[in-house]
């Protein structure tokens, strides 16, 4: 066993410790301490706070920010103020609610054991029908009636109406079914098959816009000159030679035509007196048209009645057209809502037996399409992968040294 030494406190011996060094510390810090420090060893510092405890001579600076009061100008000019209303005969606002409660007088103490006046309450069955406890329970939920007997809370206006007026599950038609007739898989096949058709003609369409031209309709040397000319000829044959700035000057100067004629006081009489004749009879028309609508009016109450029979019939279509818009599914992102495929089956795979019977699409799908069709998510597409980096192929050394 290695000898290990330790240097007591206030002595510079080296103690030896041996197989008993507890017992030997224990001695050793006895020993080195004076007689006073063992007498009064608890009103001194510990040997740990003591080595922890700063040796520098060199006092702390001081802590300005420790002194300082937080808002100490403010509560200085507000204590000044009320100072100066107390001179007044005033008091903050906290002091009168004091002041009034101590001089309010006190409330009796009521013991728990005092009976309790309950002559002017109404008698009630607590388990009749009619019991008035349950009364704003009336028209609940019957599940919330039984689980919580609580009333329930009230939902905002916007969750009460629905985003569309679609329903959830719709009921395929009566060709999708087990065991349908010839006329109804019949109709449904039509269905599928138009569908089938339009996006067919679509994609024609898609694929014809972006063909390259035939041979027949390419464009030749004379065709795309002929298009270049477009609209050359015809400017050239209009253009006319420009004539001297000079002579067209003094040709205007001397071809001005005359201006009007003076007009004489028996002319301007005339036209004024054909102006307040003007004026005349338009309000005699005007008057005249005024006393013939007296004699009118069932042909005016006619015209009212039509017009607000229209404005009926138009209220009534924009109604309908709200209606069948709120049954179809809204933008509501960058995609458009497509329609899921129609599941069918053919007059060949149709199965004699129930247990024959193949499933056709998937209940999830479904579920997720119904969500879009009511507005509830927006339409959303497969993520794809892509790539960040690019593959790098490295070919190590250790490859070379198989052979091939």
């Amino acid at each position: 066993m290695k000898a290990s030494f330790l240097w007591t406190r206030g002595t510079r011996r080296k103690v030896r410790m041996g197989r008993r060094g507890e017992c030997g510390l224990l001695l050793c810090l006895m020993t080195s301490f004076p007689p006073d420090q063992k007498i009064n060893r608890h009103l001194k510092t510990s040997w740990t706070d003591w080595i922890l405890e700063s040796q520098s001579k060199v006092p702390s600076p001081k802590n300005i920010l420790a002194h300082q009061i937080p808002n100490g100008k403010k509560l200085k000019r507000k204590q000044r103020l009320w100072e100066h209303l107390a001179q007044q005969g005033k008091l903050p606002r906290e002091v009168r609610k004091a002041q009034a409660r101590l001089q309010q007088p006190p409330k009796p103490k009521t013991k728990p054991s005092d009976p309790v006046e309950t002559s002017g309450r109404p008698f009630y069955d607590l388990w009749a029908e009619d019991n008035p406890l349950d009364r704003p329970l009336v028209g609940q939920d019957t599940f919330f009636l039984e689980q919580t007997k609580k009333k329930a809370v009230k939902r905002p206006q916007r969750l009460q109406t629905k985003p569309s007026q679609a329903p959830a599950v719709e009921v395929i038609p009566s060709g999708g079914s087990y065991n349908p007739s010839f006329q109804d898989h019949q109709a449904l096949l039509r269905e599928a098959h138009e569908v089938e058709l339009q996006r067919q003609k679509v994609e024609e369409k898609l694929s014809r816009q972006l063909a390259f031209p035939t041979e027949d309709k390419a464009p030749t040397e004379e065709s795309e000159f002929k298009e270049l000319c477009e609209g050359l000829l015809e400017e050239s044959d209009e253009e006319t030679p420009a004539e001297p700035e000079g002579e067209g000057e003094a040709d205007s100067q001397t071809q001005r035509p005359p201006g009007p004629e003076k007009k004489t006081e028996q002319q301007r009489r005339r036209e004024k007196e054909a102006r307040k004749l003007k004026v005349q009879q338009a309000a005699e028309r005007a008057a005249k048209k005024r006393r013939q609508e007296v004699f009118q009016l069932r042909g005016i109450r006619l015209q009212v009645a039509r017009r607000l029979a229209e404005l009926a019939r138009r209220r009534e279509m924009r109604k309908l057209k709200r209606l069948a818009e709120d049954q179809k599914p809204r933008r509501l992102g960058r995609l458009k809502y497509q329609a899921p495929d129609i599941d069918v089956q053919l007059s060949t795979e149709l199965a004699d037996s129930l247990r024959k019977l193949k499933p056709e699409g998937s209940i999830l799908r479904d579920r997720f399409k119904s969500f879009q069709r009511r507005n509830m998510i927006e339409p959303r597409e497969r993520a794809r992968f892509k790539r960040k980096y690019k593959v790098k192929l490295v070919e190590k050394r250790s490859f070379r040294e198989f052979p091939l």
